[in-house]
């Protein structure tokens, strides 16, 4: 019985050390309060791409003490080959430390090491030195487009939608190419933020009629290894009703006052894809 009383204040005593250590608080990608020697897991990355550790300047003295700027400087001492990285500004409150992965950096989980600075140690914490593991794959976002299928006029721009869901750790930008439609190179640089799903439009249109079949391809600015794909089928057909219906999709580039004139033609157009079966 003694002996089990003797663990238990042992085992309090140690729970109660810690509580009172020195601590890291990350705040981004993900969350986590480590002490020194620590280790946390930050999520999918992309070769080549960038990201951001955030962590609280905010920490605790051996005694347990509240330091509200505890922490000077946050950066990284340890980083695979290739891999890059800027350190916080002085002082800055939550700490930003860039990390840059290699620009072909091979598939599997990275170890990065990092330390929080008590620059001169003044406050009495010296550092604190933490491990972050990422996983390094192209697969670092969804990606959805619709409508597969366009009917359209000669020379009437339709909008694509474009659904980037991004998994990854990274805000770098995002690369909207449509390859494969006859006299058409228009790319759009867009951003879609990291663990967020968002929707872009994308008009085409092409000058002759026919049938033609291209890849929509989302590419990341950092990497052509980050990479999708989707197929769409484009009609352009040459006809009164496309033509009203294609400018009531489209992107209207004429004076505003035609706007009216432009929604009854598409309603015209509806009414008689209605009446048609199309």
């Amino acid at each position: 019985m003694r002996m089990a009383i003797t663990g238990l204040l042992l085992l309090v005593s140690v729970l109660a050390a810690q509580s009172g250590a020195m601590y890291l608080a990350i705040q981004g990608p993900v969350n986590g309060t480590l002490n020194n020697n620590g280790s946390i897991y930050l999520g999918k990355l992309g070769p080549g791409e960038s990201f951001y550790v955030l962590a609280s300047a905010s920490t605790s003295n051996a005694s347990g003490a509240y330091v509200n700027i505890g922490w000077d400087r946050f950066e990284a001492i340890g980083l695979p080959n290739g891999w890059s990285a800027q350190p916080s500004p002085l002082y800055e409150n939550p700490m930003k430390l860039k990390i840059t992965a290699a620009p072909y950096a091979q598939d599997g989980v990275y170890r990065l090491v990092l330390r929080a600075v008590n620059v001169g140690n003044y406050s009495k914490l010296g550092n604190i030195t933490v491990s972050a593991y990422v996983n390094v794959t192209p697969n670092v976002f969804e990606l959805n487009v619709s409508p597969p299928v366009i009917n359209t006029g000669v020379a009437q721009p339709s909008n694509l939608y474009i659904s980037i869901n991004n998994t990854g750790i990274s805000d770098d930008p995002f690369v909207i190419n449509a390859y494969g439609l006859p006299a058409w190179n228009v790319s759009d640089e867009v951003i879609a933020l990291h663990s967020t799903s968002s929707v872009f439009v994308y008009p085409v249109y092409v000058k002759e009629p026919g049938s033609y079949m291209f890849n929509l391809t989302v590419t990341s600015a950092s990497s052509p290894l980050i990479t999708k794909s989707y197929a769409i089928t484009l009609n352009s057909q040459s006809s009164l009703s496309n033509d009203y219906y294609a400018l009531g999709q489209g992107v209207v580039i004429s004076p505003i006052i035609l706007e009216p004139a432009y929604s009854v033609m598409m309603l015209l157009s509806d009414i008689y894809r209605l009446a048609s079966g199309n």
